[in-house]
């Protein structure tokens, strides 16, 4: 077991439940969304302005699908601002 300090957890912050059907790999998110893989790779990574949002599972990369929905209209609602400009 790691020693050192350990993070607590707020109790009054609500406890997010994932549902599993909602974790997606990066192959499934691309085919969801109907871009190339490398797309969602690109859209990640921490120099984009607004990354896509992903969880990292040690060696392995997942994405929660209703983050990634919320990720989207955020993007929707910045490009309308830029129109107006």
């Amino acid at each position: 077991m790691r020693q050192g300090k350990r993070e607590r957890r707020d109790k009054s912050e609500p406890i997010t439940i994932l549902n599993p059907s909602d974790i997606l790999t990066p192959d499934e998110l691309a085919a969801r969304l109907k871009v190339r893989r490398t797309w969602v790779y690109d859209q990640m990574r921490h120099r984009s302005r607004n990354s896509l949002p992903a969880i990292k599972l040690g060696r392995y990369l997942r994405f929660n699908w209703p983050s990634v929905c919320e990720w989207m209209q955020a993007q929707s609602v910045a490009n309308e601002r830029k129109k107006r400009r």
